[in-house]
């Protein structure tokens, strides 16, 4: 099959790893750490191996294609970022043809398993958030909107409310309570990397906020959003989601990230906006693990 498509024997090691690459594994691990959470807010004890095992698969292929789709379409802009502009397609390690196939044979498997193996339910929302990022926002909201990230964000809010299908086969209002988390964690994350790369943001022609309307206007929106994010958090605990050692967590890290948004607003330094983006990444997985352990912590008692 790699012939077929262009590798050589020689190269198969790389390729493979530039593959790797393309599905932006770290991203897609922490996608699936939600989605895992999602499966087990769903379940009544624990979650179904076949359903852990054949749900996360197939979640997490279809997210690795929706990346691969994103390094196509964006090679252009990654070659002028110094952030991006070593990834294989833009450098062309990879050739968009070869990306293409490789984007379409994970999707299409991960379609597969989740239709065949979950629910259609599961298998159309995950195709629907893959479209939506991959297609939606990389293809058109991204250069056509310094709002890109607040509306493309739901798709990749998608995946908590993914693993909870994957169990019931029906949409429920809790479900949709941890997309309202991610949704609303996505637009401060991704503007504090945007204030830090904002000359590259620039110079790739991406109408992000800093860009567009100031780094003090996008300082100002990412405190905003800090504050929602925080009645976010307390959404589980209000509809008797989560108990007690959540809301204890989910607390301190919701106003560590307000002090640090602060802190970016008006006693800034200079790397307050990268570490504002890298401490985001942190609390979003802290705050899942909270929620799973507040939950197995609950059927324990």
């Amino acid at each position: 099959m790699l012939k077929a498509i262009g590798w050589s024997k020689g190269r198969q090691g790389l390729a493979w790893r530039d593959l790797l690459e393309m599905t932006k594994p770290k991203v897609v691990l922490l996608m699936l750490v939600t989605a895992l959470v999602g499966m087990a807010l769903a379940s009544p004890g624990m979650v179904s191996p076949r359903v852990l095992i054949l749900g996360l698969s197939g979640i997490g292929l279809m997210a690795g294609a929706a990346a691969a789709v994103n390094h196509l379409l964006d090679r252009q802009i990654d070659l002028k970022m110094a952030r991006t502009h070593k990834r294989p397609v833009a450098t062309g390690r990879v050739s968009p043809f070869q990306g293409g196939m490789f984007a379409l044979v994970i999707g299409t498997l991960g379609f597969v398993i989740l239709y065949g193996f979950i629910n259609p339910l599961t298998a159309w929302l995950t195709l629907a958030s893959l479209v939506g990022y991959a297609l939606v926002y990389t293809g058109f909201l991204k250069r056509a909107t310094p709002q890109n990230i607040v509306i493309g964000g739901l798709a990749g809010a998608m995946p908590p409310l993914l693993g909870w299908t994957s169990v019931t086969g029906d949409l429920h209002g809790h479900g949709l309570l941890l997309v309202i988390i991610i949704f609303t964690w996505t637009p401060p994350h991704f503007w504090a990397l945007a204030i830090h790369r904002r000359e590259e943001y620039a110079k790739a022609d991406i109408p992000m906020l800093p860009v567009t309307h100031g780094v003090e206007y996008t300082k100002t929106s990412i405190l905003l959003y800090s504050f929602l994010l925080v009645i976010a958090c307390m959404l589980p605990v209000l509809v008797g989601m989560s108990g007690a050692l959540y809301l204890a967590g989910s607390t301190i890290l919701s106003l560590w990230f307000l002090a640090r948004a602060w802190q970016l607003k008006f006693a800034p330094k200079p790397d307050s906006a990268i570490k504002l983006f890298l401490l985001s990444i942190w609390q979003l997985l802290a705050l899942f693990v909270l929620i799973l352990v507040d939950h197995y912590l609950g059927v324990a008692l």
